[in-house]
């Protein structure tokens, strides 16, 4: 594809929740959840919401879950920068899966965990222009934090969004910043949208 078929630059900010991943004899209910995220010159940012939820879950799956709902939510090819606090999701995009699909998606040593979610995502990651990019967790980004605000509540209610939707980040920031969190945060424009 050329790149003028590329032709928005999307922000994708996500992260995922499993409860009770400390039991081994209950249900871990579960949620992915993320933020997109488009800059548009007149308007300003646009965002929209999005999370989905599974009864009985892993982080590894939500984390693979939280790019497949967000990759497919858009609605034609796009450059992306994904970020996400999941090392499992973007060392596995970045690293693992070449020589996965190189061996008839397979590794070394045994068969690949939530292997029909890899192949999904590498389906519908194809349709995009990706940079994967990892973030610590609750490091203090507040994108990061608000997302992982949305998988948390989304595994409590199993609740999902059906979609994407609009955005409660304006506001949930600016409930933070009342309570003295992310003063610093500035809500700039990318430097370069090219």
């Amino acid at each position: 594809m050329s790149a003028r078929e590329f032709s928005d630059l999307v922000y994708i900010h996500a992260d995922e929740s499993c409860l009770g991943n400390q039991f081994s004899d209950q249900a871990r209910p579960g949620a992915a959840a993320g933020l997109v995220e488009l800059f548009d010159e007149r308007r300003g940012w646009i965002r929209r919401d999005y999370y989905v939820c599974e009864p009985d879950t892993t982080n590894n799956r939500m984390a693979l879950r939280s790019a497949i709902e967000g990759l497919s939510a858009l609605k034609g090819p796009c450059r992306v920068v994904f970020h996400s606090d999941s090392s499992y999701l973007v060392r596995g995009m970045k690293e693992w899966i070449r020589n996965w699909i190189a061996r008839g998606w397979k590794r070394k040593g045994g068969p690949i965990e939530n292997l029909e979610l890899w192949q999904k995502l590498k389906n519908i990651s194809d349709r995009h222009k990706i940079e994967w990019l990892w973030v610590r967790g609750h490091a203090g980004d507040p994108k990061n934090e608000y997302v992982n605000h949305l998988a948390v509540q989304a595994a409590r209610r199993q609740q999902s969004s059906e979609g994407l939707i609009d955005s409660g980040f304006g506001a949930w920031l600016e409930a933070q910043q009342e309570k003295g969190r992310f003063l610093d945060f500035f809500d700039l424009p990318p430097e370069s949208s090219n």
